[in-house]
């Protein structure tokens, strides 16, 4: 009977947090995104640095509680066997060079008692390989190329080099022109309908953390951090015309609209603050 409620007691254990591999073009942006998660929580989940890279092939956890899983190293090769006669262990064996034995120099002669031998000067050992070298001639060597040491490949550069000016002042203007009343999506952003190809205006100053058409449902994505806390999506888009990392003011055009999933012209735009989506309509201003 013990033995049965310790099963029951293990079976209902709880679980840690779920686990995402990192593919290529995901950024740690894209990711929180797609879970719904802010991204300065998901680094710290995972213990990353303030670059926030990210590897493809990467385990990350999906929410507090548990250590993101240790990549396990690569196998190790055992080196292959060596020949008799090897010098280097793991090296194939190497054949000694044939060295010819010096010929035996000439007697010289001996000099005659009558004849004082001549005073050599006295010889002067050349200077020593190890000797320390001159100040020019350390300035004019070439400095040693070290090894570099090996990395993987991260997933994408980072975007977020470098702090953008907002002032903390966030002045919003519609993100597209409007040929009828904004449609709520629930639990989302809003559909703006418009023409095909029409501007698409980054809604506020920012930087680009994403472009990319990884997020299934999205099409070609374009996400803008405009402060620590507040993103804004911009989806559906026929072209994008700016590139993560780059600064956009207020207005700027970053993409011509596409088609959205009912085929027609339309721009999904979205706000989203600590990672979780917010009505749009009260940042923007009041339609006419």
């Amino acid at each position: 009977m013990c033995g049965l409620l310790l099963g029951g007691c293990a079976d209902t254990a709880v679980e840690g947090p779920q686990t995402y591999i990192v593919r290529p073009q995901d950024t740690l942006y894209s990711i929180a995104w797609r879970h719904d998660l802010d991204y300065r929580d998901l680094a710290r989940w995972n213990y990353l640095g303030t670059d926030f890279r990210i590897a493809v092939g990467q385990v990350l956890v999906l929410g507090p509680g548990r250590a993101p899983p240790v990549q396990p190293a690569p196998p190790r090769v055992a080196p292959p066997a060596t020949a008799a006669g090897s010098s280097v262990a793991g090296s194939p064996a190497l054949e000694a060079p044939r060295v010819s034995k010096p010929r035996p120099l000439p007697a010289l002669p001996t000099p005659s008692a009558s004849v004082p031998p001549t005073t050599q000067p006295p010889m002067v050992s050349p200077p020593s390989s190890a000797a320390p070298q001159s100040a020019a001639s350390r300035a004019s060597a070439p400095p040693s190329a070290s090894a570099p040491a090996t990395a993987t490949a991260p997933a994408r550069a980072p975007a977020d080099t470098a702090p953008f000016s907002n002032n903390g002042a966030v002045k919003w203007v519609w993100p597209t022109d409007r040929s009828g009343a904004p449609r709520p999506v629930p639990g989302g952003g809003i559909l703006l309908s418009g023409r095909l190809g029409q501007d698409v205006r980054a809604a506020s100053s920012g930087r680009v953390v994403y472009t990319g058409s990884g997020m299934r449902g999205y099409g070609n994505l374009i996400i803008i951090k405009h402060a620590d806390s507040l993103l804004s999506a911009y989806a559906h888009n026929r072209e994008m015309l700016v590139h993560e990392g780059q600064d956009v003011a207020t207005g700027q055009v970053i993409g011509h609209m596409g088609e959205g999933g009912p085929q027609s012209p339309v721009l999904y735009f979205e706000i989203r603050q600590n990672g979780r989506p917010v009505d749009p309509l009260p940042f923007l201003p009041k339609a006419k």
